[in-house]
């Protein structure tokens, strides 16, 4: 069944790591890593990147850490981000735990040679990209609407 190309985005206070999917929804590949600049100039090159790989949702690594109330969280900052974001997209959004890609790509990025201090985000994109997929695969999750 072709779902469409998918968006992976792992946000970052200094970087976003960007994913794209296959049409079919089997596999992602990291696509790049973004320096962040200003949310206007982040999500202008978001969507030109969207439109470029002619894709029809974004999935957003949503850090789902439990926090004691009134505390701030990372995902607090990823849900703000997220809803600014959405006022400049018409495609839909899909939010997928990213717990322990930090991690994983890391290993990763071990395995594939990169040295210690070069940036992972567009590994942790992948991770979270294909969790989102695989989940797709199993009946996990759902699709997303289309626009």
């Amino acid at each position: 069944m072709i779902i469409g190309r998918l968006l992976g985005i792992d946000h970052g206070l200094a970087r976003i790591g960007v994913a794209v999917s296959d049409a079919m929804g089997i596999t992602a590949r990291e696509l790049r890593i973004i320096e962040r600049k200003s949310k206007a100039e982040d999500f202008a090159l978001l969507n030109e990147i969207a439109a470029e790989e002619n894709v029809v949702a974004f999935v957003i690594g949503m850090p789902y850490n439990e926090a004691p109330e009134g505390v701030h969280t990372q995902a607090d900052t990823v849900r703000t981000w997220i809803e600014r974001f959405a006022e400049t997209i018409t495609l839909p959004i899909i939010t997928w735990d990213e717990q322990l890609t930090s991690q994983d790509a890391a290993e990763i990025a071990k395995r594939m040679g990169r040295k210690v201090r070069d940036p992972i985000d567009d590994l942790a994109a992948r991770l979270i990209l294909q969790s989102y997929l695989d989940a797709l695969a199993d009946g996990l999750a759902t699709l997303p609407p289309r626009p």
